[in-house]
């Protein structure tokens, strides 16, 4: 858990840094408020460039799709609780980026980042996390059924005592 939160809170920080510095352009695009608007834009400068471009919106918040699970620490969830709540968090930080980056110089919002990082938090959730629990829990088990074996083992069999009668 701790390693998770200081992870998480590093992730954040490079994000805010990257997403909320002021740019020093000549002009700033108007804001992108109409979904995937700026996807079809981006397909129409080739498919290098629009792979560049959307691979970007996926991966920049997708860590939080495993840290913010890892932070929780809990092994025996619900697999779509967790996925909801991975992701729903995942599009609040996404969204707060945006709000913030409308008083940031050289900065324009584009709700097509917000779904893109949402998404891309979802896929990382789902390609790391159930894996990572169901190994967890495993080890988990294993580790506990040697404890009990070695307990047994060391304080030998479990004495029975016969039952004796109430006395009148």
């Amino acid at each position: 858990r701790v390693t998770g939160g200081v992870l998480l809170v590093a992730h954040l920080a490079f994000v805010a840094w990257l997403m909320l510095r002021p740019l020093d352009v000549p002009w700033v695009m108007p804001a992108n408020l109409h979904p995937f608007a700026g996807i079809r834009t981006d397909l129409t400068l080739g498919w290098r460039e629009a792979a560049h471009r959307i691979g970007e919106g996926l991966a920049l918040l997708a860590p939080l799709g495993v840290l913010l699970p890892m932070v929780h620490g809990r092994l025996d969830v619900s697999p779509l609780a967790s996925l909801l709540r991975t992701v729903a968090a995942g599009a609040l930080v996404s969204l707060g980026i945006l709000l913030l980056q409308t008083g940031v110089p050289g900065r324009a919002p584009d709700v097509d980042t917000l779904l893109l990082n949402t998404v891309g938090v979802a896929l990382a959730h789902l390609a790391v996390v159930p894996a990572t629990r169901a190994r967890l829990r495993r080890r988990s088990e294993r580790r506990d059924n040697e404890g009990v074996r070695q307990e047994e083992a060391a304080q030998g069999r479990t004495p029975t005592f016969p039952r004796v009668g109430i006395a009148p």
